[in-house]
């Protein structure tokens, strides 16, 4: 994942955690129901862009592997 993409993951968190906490503090039931949907779409976010990180790596990995052994083949 990028680092745009972290960052920007990250700071949907940070405000989330933001519209919760004043929600709490004024009772805005709604605020702070808002900041939680906004802190569970940032790490949701996170995740996918982690597992798509993780299976192009291992897209990556397999086509190293036979790369490399159709270069043996060919010897």
């Amino acid at each position: 994942m990028g680092a745009f993409d972290k960052a920007k993951d990250k700071a949907e968190q940070l405000k989330g955690r933001a519209k919760e906490k004043l929600g709490d503090a004024t009772d805005n039931e709604k605020l702070a129901n808002e900041g939680r949907a906004d802190q569970l779409k940032g790490k949701a976010k996170e995740e996918l862009h982690d597992l798509r990180e993780r299976a192009d790596d291992k897209i990556h990995d397999a086509k190293e592997r036979l790369t490399d052994k159709d270069r043996d083949e060919r010897r």
